[in-house]
């Protein structure tokens, strides 16, 4: 979700965890039964050397998904901007392809090759890098932010920088592999010296160890089918939706479900297979805390403050003016992000400094993926001695990473001021310099609490440079900044949570980081596609009330705003609300974590309340929608429910994420819907009738 980077959804593919780090099944020796571990089990199968860890049925595979995964990221993005966890839908669907390529194959007697948990290793993780693009590249925030229309709606005078698929394509060369080289030499300190348990590289790992075993594949295989019924089912619901939408408010999207004025405050259920599927994979906290933000703010501020129209502000002004009812929408909604970031920002800073404390001076303070001491190998377990001996054998020099880097860093210091002339070479110079230091906090940080702030990095590269450049450029240097600084500690991240994943499944960290390599390559490439098909395909693109409103647009652009003007850019009595709401989401953190673990995860979270402020509490809906399918499956079949639910979710998401393809590729060849179904009120209605009884 954006403000926290990536969400990362700690998945269970019905595969207990636990069981397979300290045991993975029961063996027999003469009527005794002992716990076998992971690697216990796979001790007979050879680990191919990383080279052939890197096959091109993998990379084949990997574009394919690559594509896919990008159409659900992109569409997110330039929707609501909550982007769930699709690690279980790539690991599926890259197991299934493979294995069935590798059967048919065999039947034929061609295989040279098996099919290995380390190949599917380097699959996830060139997947997860090529869609991770089109979330750290900005195409719904910072990047989008910088184009005409948006700051037409901003009314601000910061110049602008409308997209072309050449220069997002070269942006995104430069900046998006140095993150990579920034962390590479730090792989052992964090991996096997500080153990460090990066959640969802621990989860990712686990469900590749148990796709590879007899029960995880037979398991894999019906969850696979299950996916795929969804998927089909959301494809075609969206179909069925197309033919209805022929005009601006038509079709099952702008159904009146709780009648005509809870739908003029967006309080409606639009049918999006999407937003359920993704409900289903969202904590339930974060659902209730989006329609909780839905109902604060659509349901009881934006009335009272539209009733104080011609004192605050003009009532003359349309509602989506920055000056108006929109400003205030937009602020607030900031003022939460902000005060929700700045409070994670210094507790997870905070973490990360005391832990790196508590490590140097040897003391033993953190969550470990297992207590093993490290200290001498007979108090290692079997399976730490096997995959510290693998992850140390294929190494990567120092002297390559730092190379990298500075090559990387000096092309890009030279390239970036070419295409953006706002943006100083001195700027970047500085970012880089600091870089590999927040690079190195994200990553930690990540290890410790699997959340990843490299949005807020962005959004502190934002007010850093915008204020440094002043009004002569400074709106646009700081929306680059931002995505300068985003690629860099997003990647950094990723990278650390791939290497978790290989550490577990016997990858070699060669294989890894060519894998991230090359799939960040597919992603500079194919990410800026997809936009540019999304952005010629729908000409309401990023506007208000339009499909694909893309609300963290303007969002970002004001914070460069903010940085640039100061408080002169809010209207009237704004910035006192600003402060309340600013100091409520520190507040509600603050409880939160006073509270613990228990009581703590029934407290709403500040910036998930924040993203209906400015969109409306209609995907909110559709979200606790989804909530309640997995609630109620949960309480008739638990079991059932853990295997399964993922994959429905997934198939819902992934349906109707490709439907956008067939149907960008219509809207640009001009076909449009043959329908258009709309809901109107009863005067509207009687007027309609009367005209037609005057014409009859």
């Amino acid at each position: 979700m954006d403000g926290h980077g990536r969400d990362e959804d700690k998945v269970d593919n019905g595969f207990n965890h636990e069981e397979e780090e300290h045991g993975g099944r029961k063996s027999s020796n003469n009527g005794a039964e002992y716990e076998m571990s992971v690697e216990q089990i796979f001790e007979k199968r050879e680990v191919p050397p990383w080279k052939k860890q890197l096959t091109m049925r993998a990379f084949a595979v990997s574009f394919v998904l690559s594509i896919l995964f990008t159409f659900i990221v992109m569409k997110l993005n330039l929707t609501t901007g909550i982007i769930p966890s699709l690690n279980v839908s790539a690991g599926l669907l890259g197991f299934f392809f493979v294995k069935t390529w590798t059967k048919l194959l065999s039947k034929s007697g061609l295989l040279r090759q098996p099919f290995t948990r380390q190949e599917n290793t380097v699959i996830q993780t060139c997947v997860v890098a090529s869609s991770g693009i089109a979330f750290s590249g900005g195409f719904g925030s910072y990047l989008f932010g910088m184009s005409e229309r948006v700051a037409k709606q901003s009314g601000d005078n910061g110049g602008f920088k409308n997209p072309s698929l050449g220069w997002i394509i070269g942006f995104l060369f430069v900046v998006s592999f140095l993150g990579l080289f920034s962390v590479v030499p730090l792989r052992k300190i964090m991996i096997i010296d500080f153990k460090l348990t990066y959640p969802s590289g621990t989860a990712t790992a686990h469900l590749i160890n148990s796709f590879h075993t007899p029960q995880g594949a037979k398991l894999a295989k019906k969850q696979v089918k299950t996916l795929g019924k969804f998927f089909s089912f959301s494809f075609l619901w969206g179909f069925f939706q197309w033919f209805y939408t022929a005009g601006d408010g038509c079709g099952f999207i702008n159904f009146p479900t709780f009648g005509l004025k809870a739908y003029e405050n967006m309080f409606f259920f639009d049918f999006s297979a999407t937003y359920v599927g993704v409900g289903m994979i969202c904590p339930y906290i974060i659902n209730i805390s989006v329609l909780l933000g839905g109902i604060l703010s659509w349901g009881l501020m934006w009335p009272l403050i539209e009733n104080r129209k011609g004192d605050w502000f003009n009532a003359d002004l349309p509602k989506k003016n920055m000056h108006g009812l929109q400003g205030y929408q937009v602020f607030i909604a900031i003022a939460l992000i902000l005060g929700d970031g700045l409070y994670n920002f210094v507790k997870v800073f905070t973490r990360t400094l005391t832990g790196l404390f508590y490590q140097f001076r040897g003391r033993q303070s953190l969550p470990v993926a297992n207590q093993h001491s490290s200290d001498t190998s007979d108090k290692l377990s079997y399976d730490d001695q096997r995959r510290i001996q693998l992850f140390l054998k294929d190494q990567i020099p120092t002297w390559f990473s730092v190379a990298g880097y500075v090559t990387i860093a000096t092309i890009s210091t030279i390239v970036l001021p070419f295409i953006f002339p706002e943006l100083k070479w001195y700027y970047v110079l500085v970012i880089y310099i600091f870089a590999p230091t927040l690079a190195f906090c994200n990553a930690y940080g990540t290890g410790l609490t699997d959340w990843s702030l490299a949005s807020t990095y962005g959004k502190l590269a934002i007010f850093t440079i915008g204020a440094w450049a002043g009004p002569n450029g400074g709106v646009l240097a700081g929306l680059i900044a931002c995505g300068v600084m985003m690629n860099i500690v997003s990647t950094a991240s990723d990278l650390m949570q791939d290497f978790k994943t290989g550490y577990l499944t016997l990858a070699s960290p060669r294989s890894m980081f060519v894998s991230q390599v090359i799939g960040t390559a597919m992603g500079c490439i194919v990410s800026p596609c997809v936009f540019w098909l999304f952005y010629n395909a729908f000409d309401d693109l990023g506007l208000p009330g339009s499909q694909y409103a893309a609300p963290f647009g303007i969002v970002y652009r004001n914070m460069s705003v903010l940085g640039v003007q100061g408080f002169s850019a809010l209207p009237k009595d704004c910035l006192l609300l600003c402060y309340v709401f600013f100091g409520a989401a520190i507040l509600i953190n603050s409880i939160k974590d006073m509270l613990g673990k228990k009581w703590g995860s029934y407290i709403p979270l500040p910036m998930a309340m924040a993203i209906p402020f400015y969109l409306g509490p209609y995907f909110a809906i559709d979200m606790c929608v989804g909530s309640l399918i997995l609630f109620v499956w949960e309480k008739l079949n638990k079991e059932k429910a853990a295997a399964f639910a993922p994959a429905v979710a997934s198939g819902l998401i992934c349906g109707d994420g490709i439907w956008t393809l067939p149907s960008s590729i219509l809207a640009l060849a001009g076909v449009q819907p043959p329908i258009c179904m709309k809901f109107l009120s009863r005067a509207t209605n009687a007027r309609v009738d009367n005209f037609l009884n005057s014409k009859s």
